[in-house]
């Protein structure tokens, strides 16, 4: 029996979406944020040292890190997969291939910092200091948000939204690796986009993943995907 540390409203949520679909069973230990810091608990420390989730144990195993996760999860049940994910890890060598290996970096390696950012700056302002100190400190944070960040995070929904207009998945016309990777992405950035009605192909997209039956269970057991704004 597998087991999955999973925090909630985390990236987390992208392994028991994989999990079900794959249908194989799993043991889930959820945690819940500290309700002032938001931070992950103390408690995940112990079942891995960085504290972070996700996690999966299986047997003397333990993984970290959603993108090892997910890959350990293909190698280990790919071949037994059911039909409709045949293609979690495309042919090595084909363009689809490139473009799920693409998309696994791409998820954590760029868009993810644009995004983490665009949080951190938008929660600055809001925390405890001196009342002089506000302005000052929402003035900076809008300027950084203005020239650096949100900049950043329209071109990468222009160039997802861009992608997604050619094809019905992020590594082709099947469901891949690299749809689970970016699944919480795809979320967090149209959160945070302003005005969702802009980036039609990413809508669509989302709707098709929300509407499989393996997210709704996924969201059932694990909850939302995303910290109240």
């Amino acid at each position: 029996m597998l087991t999955v540390h999973h925090l909630e409203t985390s990236r987390s949520q992208r392994i028991l979406w994989l999990l079900e679909e794959l249908a194989v069973p799993y043991d889930l230990r959820r945690y819940r944020r500290d309700p002032v810091s938001r931070l992950a608990p103390a408690a995940l420390k112990e079942v891995h040292p960085l504290g972070k989730s996700p996690v999966l144990v299986d047997g003397d195993t333990v993984v970290a890190e959603s993108g090892a996760i997910i890959e350990y999860l293909a190698e280990r049940f790919g071949a037994q997969a059911p039909a409709h994910l045949a293609h979690l890890e495309p042919a090595r060598g084909t363009p689809e291939h490139r473009q799920c290996r693409f998309w696994m970096h791409y998820a954590e390696g760029s868009l993810m910092n644009w995004l983490l950012m665009h949080m951190v700056f938008d929660t600055i302002p809001r925390q405890p200091m001196p009342f002089f100190v506000r302005p000052i400190a929402h003035i900076l944070c809008g300027k950084v948000q203005q020239k650096l960040i949100r900049p950043n995070v329209k071109a990468a929904l222009a160039f997802m939204d861009a992608h997604l207009a050619q094809q019905q998945w992020f590594a082709g016309e099947h469901l891949s690796m690299a749809d689970f990777q970016m699944s919480f992405a795809v979320e967090a950035a149209l959160a945070r986009s302003g005005k969702e009605s802009a980036w039609p192909h990413l809508l669509a997209y989302r709707q098709r993943m929300q509407e499989r039956p393996a997210y709704q269970r996924a969201l059932e057991k694990g909850g939302p995907v995303l910290m109240p704004a």
